[in-house]
């Protein structure tokens, strides 16, 4: 029997059989190998065949099938290298807020490239609007005008006031999305705004440290009753990269990409050769100081925030 994996706990599977019916699983143990280099063999969005234990009603994954995507970031655990955060999605949606919490420019760039390079196409959700102040809003703008003019999508919304959640519903129909992002930006509340009958449990910011408090624990795959699936999962303080080669990140900006064959050598790092078409765009103005910063500072392995707007 074959089906997707809808929920994962670490431990147990919920795995949704192309018969509908829905079977707990856990996993053979021959995938809880060191060879393995994740901290979870199996994500939601995996394809897997089951076979049922015997006078039981639960299963037991025997196969993983391929993959054709996924999104990955660093594990926080150091015996492993990286957290599979979800398998096999259309799109990956990075839900921010630049107030309780704020969402850095750094952590946006380190999702966005990520998805580059698993060619899974991304979009920014702004949320939260309803909270922000003539000055913060105009912030939103320039973030808005900053990404869409790479070409990521962005979308200003409230899940409180349901500002924008009608074009988000337009933008999920017929897909499979993942939603990411900081704790306490409104994941599970754009959800419940999308398809009020889920009434996904949500938290209150802590008012002391602006930071959000986790409320989704464990990944989970949920079907919209107009034709989608959205995979909600557990906030992320750090979206740290892996597999990542040192002279490639540069690639994963899709501005730099653009206009890096004007470079003088195929092997530039857009940092301190002569004749860089990369720099000479940072100069006129045609790339992004601030992107620019971004890149650096991934280069460096290093935490960028700042914004220069603020």
């Amino acid at each position: 029997m074959e089906g997707i994996v809808t929920k994962s706990t670490g431990s147990w599977y919920i795995v949704k059989l192309d018969d509908g019916t829905r079977v707990e699983c856990r996993l053979r143990g021959k995938f809880r190998t060191g060879e393995i280099r994740t901290t979870n063999p199996v994500a939601v969005g995996d394809r897997v065949r089951i076979t049922m234990e015997a006078g039981k009603n639960t299963g037991v994954i025997s196969e993983i099938k391929p993959r054709h995507n996924y999104m990955i970031r660093r594990s926080i655990k150091l015996s492993k290298a990286s957290h599979i955060i979800a398998a096999n999605i259309d799109q990956a949606w990075l839900v921010t807020t630049l107030a309780m919490p704020r969402t850095s420019i750094g952590f946006i760039d380190r999702f966005l490239i990520t998805a580059e390079a698993y060619h899974i196409p991304a979009t920014i959700i702004f949320n939260k609007i309803d909270i922000y102040d003539k000055a913060i809003m105009d912030i939103l703008r320039k973030y808005k005008e900053l990404y869409e003019s790479i070409g990521y999508k962005c979308f200003a919304v409230s899940a409180l006031r349901g500002d924008g959640i009608d074009d988000l519903k337009n933008e999920l129909k017929g897909k499979t999305t993942l939603l990411s992002g900081h704790s306490g930006t409104g994941k599970s509340a754009i959800i419940n705004s999308i398809e009020p009958g889920l009434d996904l449990r949500t938290s209150e910011i802590s008012a002391y440290h602006h930071k959000g408090t986790h409320t989704t624990t464990f990944a989970e795959m949920f079907e919209l009753s107009f034709g989608a699936s959205i995979i909600d999962t557990p906030g992320i303080q750090e979206f740290s990269l892996t597999d990542f080669e040192h002279n490639e990140v540069w690639e994963r900006f899709p501005e730099m990409r653009a206009i890096s064959m004007g470079c003088q050598f195929n092997n530039c790092t857009h940092t301190h050769e002569p004749r860089c078409a990369v720099k000479q765009a940072l100069e006129n103005g045609t790339i992004s100081r601030i992107r620019y910063q971004s890149y650096l500072s991934i280069l460096n392995d290093e935490e960028l925030d700042i914004n220069e707007w603020e």
